[in-house]
């Protein structure tokens, strides 16, 4: 029982970390010292994807599924859970590259957004 929860709570925490490294720049918008956090979530999220990587929490779910007698799986997290939402042939090398270069694209965007736009000077009450 405590070990499936773990895996599911694994499942969660890495569908967070995809999302914190496509989007979490909408939080440097506010945050500007959260950049230090994001870009090396982005460049790793990028990297495992470049790379062919998978990331290290997919076994670490699969060894919970596996103590909690469930079946793990071959592949990553994507090819696992999100692939087949997406794309029902599943993942492969190019789509891996594509999403790398989507993670980057985006966060490039969301980034000159961020050093293009001025500052709100701070008004003045009398």
């Amino acid at each position: 029982m405590l070990a499936k929860l773990i895996a599911d709570l694994l499942v969660i925490l890495h569908l967070l970390f995809i999302l914190f490294v496509l989007l979490g720049g909408l939080l440097v918008l506010q945050w500007r010292k959260m950049a230090l956090l994001h870009l090396p979530c982005v460049a790793w999220g990028a990297l495992v994807e470049f790379s062919g990587w998978i990331c290290p929490l997919t076994p670490l779910e699969n060894h919970f599924r596996s103590a909690a007698g469930e079946q793990g799986y071959q592949g990553g997290f994507i090819d696992h859970y999100l692939m087949p939402v997406i794309y029902p042939a599943g993942l492969d090398r190019d789509t891996q590259f594509v999403l790398g270069l989507i993670v980057i694209g985006i966060n490039l965007i969301i980034y000159a957004v961020i050093l293009f736009s001025r500052p709100t000077p701070p008004s003045k009450h009398p």
